[in-house]
């Protein structure tokens, strides 16, 4: 493998930060952060993630730090509050991360365990809208029944619910049996270089991520392939990440929903300061620099400052002439 590209990764510094709950499994969050001719970035791929998948991530981490950002047409953008799956004694804890956001995506596995969750959630902002993410995990049967007990139980204080199924075929028919629109996350990010046109007809709504998208440029073009209108979603990233994630969002004419990226709440500290958290319900699109003392206290030991450095290598080499 040849040496890290220095040149190229300016400041190339990997930060290791505590979550605040158990969150997609993960009680740490490791990111790698550098600069280039624009600013700084962020490549931050979930560890399990194989070479092709990270590799879309550093080609935003790259676009990022070396390409200015394009017409923005707001300077605020609206958040919702993101509640893990946790306890009820948890919910107001949590929420007071998203100061002012009165649209709560919900992580969820079944009725049975997120009811209670739910109605703490009501009790605390009660004229929320309720996003329910599934994550893909259930299958049509499982979605009929679950979305029955949920519309039964809290009626219309669902704006949507993401990724319910992860085949396209039952998205299809369950969207033709629930009364609550449907968002798509999976469908999307697991798939692209496919064809993307077919997901109009299953989904009201796209979710689109700066990182899994390949960068601001590549999620325009995944969006005008789906034509539904979109919500801007973070994969929990520090301050750095969500502020390109931000001109994402601020880069679209239109902007119909909150957007999740109020996630640094999530973490026990951003890496930038002051923290990039929601404040009256929406964030500020600016660039962010990492402060120093942040960046040395989360500092990773040298073996996993290898270790990304090796994963960043192992990709950008892979890229040959295409760099």
């Amino acid at each position: 493998m040849k040496p890290f590209p220095t040149q190229i990764f300016k400041d190339f510094t990997v930060v290791a930060i505590p979550t605040r709950t158990n969150f997609r499994g993960i009680n740490i969050r490791e990111v790698a952060l550098f600069r280039g001719d624009e600013g700084w970035s962020e490549f931050s791929p979930f560890l399990e993630y194989e070479k092709e998948e990270a590799s879309t991530w550093l080609r935003a981490a790259l676009e990022g730090a070396n390409t200015p950002w394009p017409t923005l047409y707001r300077s605020e953008i609206p958040i919702n509050a993101t509640m893990p799956i946790v306890g009820v004694d948890q919910v107001a804890g949590i929420l007071q991360g998203f100061d002012g956001c009165t649209t709560v995506k919900m992580k969820v596995n079944n009725f049975e365990e997120s009811a209670d969750v739910l109605e703490e959630v009501l009790s605390i902002i009660p004229d929320a809208k309720i996003r329910l993410d599934v994550n893909g995990s259930w299958s049509l049967g499982e979605a009929l029944l679950q979305l029955h007990d949920f519309n039964l139980r809290f009626g219309k204080v669902f704006e949507y619910i993401e990724q319910p199924c992860s085949s396209l075929n039952d998205l299809a028919l369950l969207k033709k049996e629930i009364p609550m629109k449907i968002a798509v996350d999976e469908s999307i990010r697991k798939n692209l270089g496919s064809d993307l046109t077919d997901i109009r007809d299953v989904a009201d709504i796209a979710i689109i991520k700066w990182a899994p998208s390949g960068g601001i440029s590549a999620a325009h073009k995944i969006s005008k392939e789906v034509g539904l209108p979109v919500v801007v979603s973070s994969a929990l990233d520090t301050g750095i990440g969500i502020s390109h994630s931000l001109a994402l969002a601020a880069s679209f004419e239109r902007l119909d929903y909150a957007c999740g990226l109020g996630t640094v709440a999530l973490l026990q500290s951003d890496i930038c300061h002051p923290g990039v958290t929601a404040a009256d319900g929406f964030l500020d699109v600016s660039r962010r620099e990492p402060d120093m003392d942040l960046l040395e206290k989360y500092r990773a030991g040298e073996d996993r400052q290898n270790w990304w450095k090796n994963r960043v290598t192992e990709i950008f080499e892979s890229w040959g002439d295409e760099k």
